[in-house]
């Protein structure tokens, strides 16, 4: 865990020891000193905060994808920037989750990285999934939540990975998807993928 804030770092150990299967077995205020000691422990998982003095959590992500290829990195921050956002996905992290998140939407989160999943918190799923401009006016009516599943539907997920990357309940994407075909005049998941694609792709 990378935090420099002690008491948010020591009260986020505190609040992740009650959960199982999840152990926190080193601290680190800055990304200098997460990767001293990223080089004498091994770890499945490393939590860091954004924006740190020192080295932050976009430089460290950077360098633990170049020094520790596959170890897998979750950014958590109070700030919902895009390009903070954009900046941290660009180096490598394996999801973005803002502070508030629930203790359970985080645990969930660092198992489902560990699994090789992408946790993206829909707060700021507009800047993670780069929507383009497209001249099909049908896509302007969906609201913002259903044109980030549609983008993911496009891409093939299925629901439940969507679910998983976007950290909703699997009902609730299954909504947006119900929504997608209603609004769009699709019968089925394939029809709407397929005009999605062409919509949303290059």
């Amino acid at each position: 865990m990378v935090e420099d804030q002690q008491l948010i770092r020591r009260g986020l150990a505190m609040l992740l020891s009650t959960a199982d299967g999840i152990d926190v077995i080193a601290q680190a205020e800055d990304g200098h000193a997460a990767l001293d000691i990223l080089s004498t422990t091994e770890v499945d998982v490393v939590l860091t905060d954004a924006r740190m003095p020192g080295m932050d959590g976009v430089e460290l992500t950077t360098r633990s994808a170049q020094e520790y290829p596959g170890l897998p990195v979750l950014v958590l921050t109070t700030f919902d920037d895009d390009a903070l956002v954009q900046a941290a996905l660009a180096a490598g992290a394996c999801g973005f989750l803002l502070k508030d998140t629930s203790v359970e939407g985080l645990t969930a989160a660092l198992r489902a990285v560990i699994d090789g999943g992408m946790v993206i918190d829909p707060r700021v799923a507009r800047a993670a999934v780069q929507t383009k401009e497209t001249g099909d006016g049908s896509l302007a009516i969906l609201t913002r939540g259903e044109r980030v599943v549609a983008e993911l539907v496009a891409r093939g997920l299925t629901n439940s990975e969507i679910a998983a990357q976007l950290v909703l309940a699997e009902g609730t994407v299954k909504n947006h998807v119900s929504a997608l075909l209603r609004k769009l005049g699709e019968r089925d998941r394939t029809a709407l993928a397929l005009t999605l694609y062409k919509a949303l792709g290059d």
